[in-house]
């Protein structure tokens, strides 16, 4: 071989050699570089970058339990960079996910934005690295609530529906077996014809609860006098007020109006002086009172009945739910008018409100935006001043009238 073919070969051998050790040395720094990127409690690039843009609350946690990165949301839940995990329940989870590669629980969680709440979480924690678990929250608790919603109103249903259907049932058999005694057969008939009204009454409830939840029920708004308003629902329910020996009385005039259908409205008044007549006791007062604050028209509806328990009260609007089951069904009340009365003020961007204590009665009160004099939402000119009045309770004036100031701005709220 000559010299030229040698120096060839040798300079080959020596790219070949440079090449693989090159190859060997890259590889040792790639892999040594993973391990210091797995061994370092760091995130690696890009997670905190997907961490802000998580709508559910996350974090990347390491070893020690201390947050590395994490989500907006997480800060709900005590989560931030730097802080290390209080929750026992939350570091059990990343345990069984180191342990195990992934972990899923359903937990109930402290928020750390507002004073003693808590939240039902649906958490999983997966390892990211051999230092770091990234935890997932995600919120289920109005998920559980509407649910829980859900089961009460199929069960609810179920029950009243059977009820008048049960009863309607036996009355026909009693009338069969009773064909001979005339007097039998129209007492049995005229209970027959009570229970179908009132199985007709809860059907016309629901499906008018569902339209309006639903918001398939079309509003005629238009622009509404609420003194007008007040005086309809006033003289429907003055008969019935009259016959359990319970007075209305009505507050001054104030010439205030609202944007509304009035139909829609007049149900959702009615059904609070409904609850007041049923709940009040004979000889009692029921006040119904409007008056103006800021930009917002207030109807009160107060009575002096048993009240409702403060436990209680956040649950009265929820369909079918009853304060006191054995009074309602005494009543024939179906457990719908005040959902009814907050979808209806809800569908016309309101809100209702209660004060209520056991043994000095309720005050539910109806809160809608002011219309100004052209028909249009929003503020009214303001009227002449005159002398206000404070009297924090019911007070009559002149033919037996009850004062707007009869409702205190805080007590709002008549029983469920």
């Amino acid at each position: 071989m000559d010299p030229a073919q040698l120096a060839l070969l040798e300079l080959l051998a020596g790219i070949v050699i440079g090449g693989g050790v090159t190859a060997l040395v890259a590889v040792s720094l790639r892999v040594q570089a993973r391990q210091r990127a797995d061994a370092s409690p760091a995130p690696p690039d890009g997670v905190r970058e997907v961490l802000r843009a998580m709508e559910d609350p996350a974090a990347a946690v390491d070893l020690s339990g201390t947050v590395r990165a994490a989500s907006p949301a997480a800060a709900a839940f005590g989560l931030h960079e730097g802080s290390t995990i209080a929750d026992d329940q939350v570091r059990g989870l990343v345990r069984d996910a180191r342990a195990g590669g992934s972990a899923t629980a359903s937990l109930v969680l402290r928020r750390a934005d507002g004073p003693g709440e808590q939240s039902s979480v649906s958490a999983r924690a997966a390892t990211v690295t051999d230092r770091l678990v990234l935890v997932v929250l995600r919120d289920i608790t109005e998920r559980e609530r509407i649910e829980r919603m859900r089961r009460d109103f199929v069960a609810n249903t179920s029950h009243e529906l059977k009820t008048p259907v049960g009863a309607i049932s036996l009355l026909a058999e009693a009338i069969e077996a009773a064909a001979d005694d005339p007097a039998q057969v129209r007492a049995f008939a005229s209970r027959m014809s009570a229970e179908a009204t009132r199985l007709a009454g809860l059907t016309d409830r629901v499906m008018h609860l569902s339209r309006l939840q639903g918001a398939d029920e079309a509003l005629r708004m238009r622009r509404l006098a609420v003194d007008d308003l007040l005086a309809e629902v006033v003289a429907a329910h003055e008969t019935t007020a009259a016959a359990a020996g319970i007075s209305l009385a009505r507050g001054d005039a104030e010439g205030l109006h609202v944007l509304g259908d009035p139909r829609i409205l007049g149900d959702a008044v009615g059904n609070l002086v409904a609850n007041a007549v049923a709940y009040s006791p004979a000889g009692a007062q029921v006040g119904i009172g409007v008056k103006r604050v800021k930009d917002a028209v207030e109807i009160a509806v107060t009575d002096h009945g048993p009240g409702i328990p403060v436990a209680e009260q956040e649950r009265i609007f929820e369909r079918f739910y009853r304060a006191d089951h054995a009074r309602s069904r005494r009543t024939g009340g179906t457990g719908l008018g005040l959902s009814i009365v907050k979808h209806a003020v809800d569908r016309h961007g309101g809100e209702v409100e209660v004060w209520s204590r056991p043994g000095r009665g309720s005050t539910f009160t109806i809160r809608l935006p002011l219309a100004d004099p052209a028909g249009r939402g929003g503020k009214k000119k303001p009227k002449q001043k005159r002398k206000k009045k404070t009297k924090d309770k019911v007070s009559k004036d002149k033919g037996n009238r009850v004062s707007t100031a009869s409702v205190r701005p805080r007590q709002t709220g008549a029983s469920a």
